[in-house]
């Protein structure tokens, strides 16, 4: 198996947590780009959702946020939309057997470094290791949509909101590479006009 079927499948299953109950409020699936102790070489998705109740409550607040920063914003999602329900790819803790493929793909592929080796490797290798992760982050939320992953897990297609915590003006074109144009145009509003 290799690394993106290891992240395509248990994106698939996470998505299966999310049925019953609260899923017919999810309003948004969220995939938090993330690394471990903020090294590069320790890429991981925490994917998680945001139902219709948090900016119901929020807006409901004496001094609430704009409706936009309410429901779409990550600074104002509830635990389950910023932390996810799983964390999934080389995050030795959450998810061993990802961590094991990413390593052995990224030392197949000359992008593994060790921690003594020279600054200029580390910035040149962590660039593109970060640079392969978020693409294919945005390649997974896309099979999300053309599979009929996200029907069958909610009952309707959502919009799949990507945000890197390490670049956080990226959450737009992450976002807007991810879905289908109508699923995301409400998100897109807050990114000013079209270009």
């Amino acid at each position: 198996m290799t690394f993106r079927q290891h992240m395509r499948q248990q994106t698939v299953s996470a998505l299966g947590e999310l049925t019953g109950g609260p899923a017919s409020d999810v309003y948004a699936v969220t995939f938090r780009i993330d690394s471990v102790d903020q090294d590069p070489r320790f890429p991981y998705l925490a994917l998680g959702c945001t139902t219709e109740d948090e900016p119901a409550r929020l807006l409901a607040q004496p001094e609430p946020p704009g409706p936009w920063e309410a429901r779409w914003h990550y600074a104002y999602f509830p635990p389950s939309g910023l932390d996810g329900i799983r964390v999934l790819g080389n995050d030795a803790e959450h998810d061993p057997h990802g961590a094991a493929l990413h390593r052995r793909e990224a030392e197949a592929d000359g992008l593994w470094y060790e921690d003594d080796a020279p600054e200029h490797v580390q910035d040149e290798r962590g660039a593109l290791l970060e640079t392969r992760f978020r693409e294919l982050c945005v390649d997974l939320a896309r099979l999300l949509h053309t599979e009929g992953d996200l029907v069958r897990a909610l009952g309707r297609p959502v919009p799949v909101l990507l945000y890197d915590m390490f670049d956080p003006e990226a959450m737009f074109a992450l976002t807007r590479a991810a879905n289908p144009p109508d699923s995301v145009a409400d998100f897109l509003a807050g990114d000013g006009p079209s270009t």
